[in-house]
């Protein structure tokens, strides 16, 4: 079992990120109701995670575009 603190700190983290998503995901075009699903999450052992749940393909194959582009678009020297 973990501290309330612990728990704390990891569900800020959670949060953050969840946050992170969903903001990116708006930046796409993407609507609400395509990723509403997207949940922070702290594991019983403190773990903080996203759980992207169920998420629209169409929304699915924007995001993936959009994590490729960059590394796309890199030179061998920033992929470090």
């Amino acid at each position: 079992m973990i501290d309330m603190q612990t728990w704390r700190d990891s569900w800020t983290r959670a949060t953050n990120a969840t946050e992170a998503i969903r903001a990116a995901l708006t930046a796409l075009g993407i609507p609400e109701a395509a990723w509403s699903t997207v949940l922070p999450v702290v594991t019983h052992s403190g773990q903080a995670y996203v759980n992207l749940g169920m998420i629209r393909a169409e929304a699915a194959e924007q995001l993936a575009e959009a994590l490729r582009s960059p590394a796309e678009s890199c030179s061998p020297t920033c992929r470090r």
